[in-house]
């Protein structure tokens, strides 16, 4: 029997998918990773018996980066990142060894099935789905074909099953355009990206962003908030005179008027229009007319549109709907999100969809209407040849989704409901007066049929006061007419909604992408969200995209990025060579870098007007090591210390405070030590700001604190207060928090596991002795009289907090309440306490963790 893989994009797509085609009859079993589970089932395929083995990663499998040194800002000129740096594939997520996940699963199979996503990202993922696999699956007969590509939209029964029944290919051409973007992305945004944040957060104090970020769409996208901005600044509002007639067809009515002319800007011809007007006493009507209207239904929702919408009328930032919407598509509620498309294919079934709404209260009578008298068929509109216009698939309610879940949805369906009903029509009577010389016009609309109005009430007609009924040449009573005194306004922030319109007519970004650029530029602290979801420039996004008009307008601009874009798109249709364009692109990029470098003092004079230098900013912390003096510690991030005497800054762990340590001095360089601590029920350790920056010893890299530190004397370094491995880490060592009194603690140096321990305890230090059975240093514990919890009313107690019985209800593992991002190393699986005999800095030896002690560790830790 031939076994086949089947290779889903999240574990929640691979069982829904996998439960449609087994009909149900299907065992699961969690993979090797624990994230991943695995289906089976046995079928036909290409029509012989076999056995079905469906799984999924969890997005892209792997990612681009730079290799070695060129990861270092310090060590690598940014100009070298456009074409020397060498780049290489990593995974994605190391934790989820998904590559030898993926391995485990595919060795031994002979067909593979490849279910990812169908837009170019879920191609290029299928590549990387199949360097993984290929190598260890069945050698297939040399004409067999073996890789096969699942295209779908729904997770239906009817399209999945149609997706089985008719396998393709995966597309490379479209998967090189990702790789080609990928790379671009990657060389572009970091080379200007590190030599603007050097540069910058060396001289300025106040920036408040932890990143001076470039990006080939980012700034295009910034630059159009910070146009409209320009435009608010530089509005200079005009005076007009606007003159308002009323008439009263009867006694106690009255009809407004609107001007002819609409609007003067000369007060005095204002005036003699006025006075003109002024002497006539009766309104004549000139004309009558009446014309049936149309007010058409909406082109079926794309991508675009749905985010436009969810911004604008629901209050939803992009990135938001974005993941709400891929929700409701992975359980089923609405077809592929993702879509360019605006026009049903011919052999869509919109009466089935249709069908599915029947039963909802609050559109099934609107929907039954439909069935019963016939559907309209949507209108044509764009069809951009990747997924049909975003659908619902299947009834829900209210309950079922909740939230911002189902105000989507309700959205989606009333969308797709309003796209097969009729037009709303309407009557529009104009009459047409004449006042004097001067004509004015009144105009009033009566629905006839309120067609998709009556499911999309935001879009009716507004009612409107009833026109009195008139013909030519009769003449009204004027009540009243007056000059009305207005100013110009000035146009306001952009909307989310505005912002996305723009980057779709230029070009920028995808529609997958578009809501990521859009959350990066608030996440930069570029833009603030104001009230109406309006996008307000802050002084950082407003100095850097002045400073990139008045170095190159082009890196602001986005026609260059839109003719990238176009680029990559005939990359994706076979009509570009990858490596050419590629090629081509960073040599216009390489190139305006280097401008870019040489004329940084443009920029610069703007930075000096809105920001604070360093030696400006700041509030006195601890004294530099070097001149004695002491440096300021400036909050705004990214947090910093910084010595104006030697003019040198030191980078500090962020997401944290930090605080003076006692006066202590660092016995390498003479820096005064500094705290950082995530909270109360988080971590602390101190550290020099020097070695921080400057690690002393090899073993050490930059980012390291005293916790980490393999100073053998030094009474902060890990040598003196380090304990023991890290219960759950691999290459963690716990260390004694020992500003934590009374409420001890100690940390692992690498992941967020917290112990606590001996609280009330007086004092607690770390022994120079070991344990005998797994090597930890023994802790020393001294305790008050009136607190003490030790046995026979003892104050002190010598032991290891592992193997000692006495300590064993005085110890609790927990795990830090904020992960910083220094801290390298992850939680990693729980496991038991392996055999390890390494040497730990300072002589003593990692615990040995033996086997029989897993079940004490369990009582002790769990």
């Amino acid at each position: 029997m031939k076994t086949v893989l089947m290779v889903a994009e999240k574990p929640s797509l691979a069982q829904s998918i996998a439960k449609i085609l087994s009909r149900g009859n299907m065992s699961s079993r969690k993979g090797l990773n624990g994230v991943c589970s695995v289906h089976e089932y046995t079928g036909s395929f290409v029509g012989q018996s076999a056995h079905f083995k469906m799984t999924s990663v969890c997005g892209h499998v792997m990612t681009l980066d730079f290799i070695g040194k060129y990861n270092s800002w310090d060590k690598v000129d940014p100009a070298e990142l456009f074409s020397k740096a060498p780049t290489e594939k990593k995974e994605a997520n190391p934790k989820l060894t998904m590559v030898k996940f993926l391995q485990v699963e595919g060795r031994g199979c002979d067909y593979v099935v490849l279910w990812l996503d169908c837009d170019k990202e879920g191609e290029n993922i299928c590549f990387e789905v199949l360097d993984a696999v290929l190598p260890v699956m069945n050698k297939p007969r040399s004409t067999e074909r073996t890789i096969y590509r699942a295209k779908f939209s729904s997770i239906t029964d009817t399209d999945i099953c149609n997706a089985m029944n008719h396998l393709g290919e995966p597309n490379r051409n479209e998967a090189l355009s990702v790789d080609a973007r990928q790379e671009l992305d990657l060389r572009i945004g970091c080379a200007f990206t590190r030599f603007q944040t050097k540069y910058f957060q060396g001289k300025y104090g106040n920036l408040d962003s932890s990143l001076i970020s470039f990006g080939p769409c980012q700034t295009p996208t910034l630059g159009f908030c910070v146009e409209r901005h320009d435009k608010i600044q530089s509005f200079k509002p005009e005076t007009y005179w606007v003159l308002q007639a009323k008439v009263n067809p009867e006694k106690e009515s009255s009809l407004t008027l609107d001007w002819d002319r609409v609007r003067v800007f000369d007060r005095e011809i204002a005036q003699m229009f006025l006075n003109i007007t002024k002497m006539a006493k009766e309104a004549k009507v000139e004309s009558v007319s009446k014309k049936e209207k149309v007010k058409q239904r909406p082109l079926a929702l794309n991508t675009v549109e749905m985010l436009r919408v969810a911004s604008a009328a629901l209050g939803m930032g992009p990135q938001h709907a974005m993941q709400i919407a891929e929700r409701l598509y992975t359980q089923g509620y609405i077809s592929y999100p993702r879509t360019e498309t605006t026009h049903y294919p011919e052999n869509f079934d919109l009466k089935g969809c249709l069908r599915q709404q029947t039963n909802n209260p609050y559109w099934a009578e609107t929907v039954k209407a439909l069935l019963s008298e016939g559907i309209n068929r949507p209108r044509k509109g764009h069809d951009a040849g990747d997924h049909p216009p975003i659908t619902p698939m299947r009834a829900a309610a209210e309950a079922e989704l909740g939230g911002d879940g189902w105000r989507l949805y309700e959205y989606i369906t009333r969308h797709f409901i309003a796209t097969v009903s009729a037009d709303c029509k309407y009557l529009q009577t104009t009459i047409s007066f004449s006042i004097g010389p001067e004509r004015f016009t009144c105009i009033g609309k009566v629905v006839t049929s309120p067609g998709f109005t009556e499911i999309m009430p935001w879009h009716s007609i507004p009612l409107e006061e009833s026109l009195p009924h008139c013909d030519k040449g009769d003449l009204f009573p004027i009540g009243e007419i007056k000059l009305l005194e207005k100013q110009t306004s000035p146009p306001d922030y952009l909307t989310e909604a505005e912002l996305i319109t723009l980057m779709e007519k230029h070009g920028i970004g995808t529609d997958a992408s578009i809501p990521v650029h859009i959350n990066n530029i608030c996440q930069r602290n570029y833009v603030t969200v104001e009230s109406g979801r309006r996008l307000k420039p802050t002084n950082l996004g407003i100095v850097l995209v002045h400073g990139y008009y008045k170095i190159d307008a082009e890196l602001v601009l986005p026609t260059i990025r839109s003719a990238v874009e176009r680029q990559l798109n005939l990359i994706a249709l076979g009509k570009a060579n990858y490596h050419q364009v590629l090629e081509h692109t960073l040599d216009i990029f390489k190139r305006k870098f280097h401008y870019f470098v040489d004329s940084i003092a443009g920029m610069d004079e703007l930075m000096e007007v809105s920001f604070s230098p360093l030696a400006a900013t700041g509030k006195p912390l601890s004294r530099c090591g070097k001149c004695h003096r002491f440096m300021k510690y400036i909050q705004a991030k990214p947090s910093r210390l910084h010595c104006s005497h030697c003019d040198e800054t030191y980078s500090l762990p962020q997401n944290g405070t930090i605080k003076l340590y006692k006066e202590l001095r660092c016995p390498l360089d003479d820096f005064e030590l500094v705290l950082w601590s995530s909270g109360s029920r988080g971590k602390s350790y101190p550290l020099c700001p020097y070695c921080y920056n400057h690690p002393p010893f090899r073993d050490m890299k930059k980012g390291m604190g005293c916790n980490e530190c393999t100073h053998p004397t030094c009474q902060h370094s890990l040598s003196m207060l380090g304990i023991g491995q890290c219960v759950e880490c691999e290459n963690g060592v716990l260390v004694l928090d020992s500003t934590s009194g009374p409420k001890w603690k100690m940390a692992c140096n690498k992941c967020n596991v917290i112990v606590h321990f001996f609280e009330n305890a007086h004092k607690v230090r770390v022994s120079p002795e070991t344990c005998d059975l797994c090597d930890a240093a023994l802790v020393d514990v001294d305790f008050n009289k009136a607190k003490s919890p030790l046995p026979g009313d003892e104050t002190q107690h010598s032991g290891c907090i592992f193997c000692d019985p006495v300590f064993q209800d005085l110890v609790e593992l927990k795990h830090a309440a904020m992960r910083h991002p220094m801290h390298r190393g992850g939680q990693g699986k729980r496991q038991g306490r392996g055999r390890g005999k390494g040497r730990r800095p300072g002589g003593r030896l990692n615990p040995k963790k033996p086997k029989d002690k897993m079940a004490a560790l369990a009582a002790y830790f769990v």
